[in-house]
């Protein structure tokens, strides 16, 4: 159902003139660094509440922290980028502030909502964003040894497609009424838009 619900904001996410002009190599150093302070607003808040909520019926058989969670790794990022004092170089913007507060809400009021939130991020690092972590490093002369791309790297996953198998499968396994199903669509939909719009207005 998430995969057929979110198709069609999935492909238009896919073909934002951001996305095309990094894929083509056309990221400045700038931009790219305000995505990292983008991403690192956005992870910490969801890695928060996936915390809070990691013994949720609903959400505990998804929790994967070794594996999946990247706010360390985009603080590591944002160091390489800003520097030591990077904490107060660095604001939130009102497109990522809506989302992370979007996820707080979420995480507090309806933590089984928070699966289309990891769902939509996580499966989508471990896929298309392998494909930006090369394009990145070459366009913007970065380290072979990988510092600036912590990020993309997922050192505990030795098989990408053999965890998003595993993933998608604990998902299926969810005891969900067909309601929650339809809202968890609504959701993934929802952080689809909220992705484009930090893109947009970064």
């Amino acid at each position: 159902m998430l995969a057929a619900g979110t198709k069609e904001v999935h492909e238009k996410a896919e073909n934002t003139q951001f996305v095309k002009d990094f894929l083509r190599g056309r990221i400045r150093k700038e931009l790219f660094k305000l995505g990292a302070v983008a991403l690192y607003h956005t992870y910490t808040a969801m890695e928060e509440e996936i915390e809070r909520n990691k013994d949720h019926p609903h959400f505990a058989p998804l929790y994967f922290p070794a594996e999946l969670h990247r706010h360390e790794a985009l603080a590591r990022d944002i160091e390489y980028f800003y520097g030591p004092e990077w904490k107060s170089q660095i604001t939130c913007s009102e497109a990522t502030q809506r989302y992370v507060d979007r996820i707080h809400q979420v995480g507090q009021e309806d933590p089984v909502l928070l699966v289309a939130h990891a769902y939509t991020r996580y499966m989508g690092d471990l896929s298309g964003g392998q494909v930006l972590r090369k394009v990145a490093q070459r366009a913007l002369k970065l380290p072979p040894t990988g510092e600036g791309l912590e990020f993309y790297q997922f050192d505990a996953i030795h098989s990408a497609k053999a965890f998003k198998q595993l993933y998608r499968s604990r998902m299926n396994e969810l005891d969900l009424e067909v309601e929650t199903k339809k809202k968890l669509v609504e959701e993934a939909v929802k952080a689809f838009h909220f992705n484009m719009e930090v893109r947009v207005k970064n």
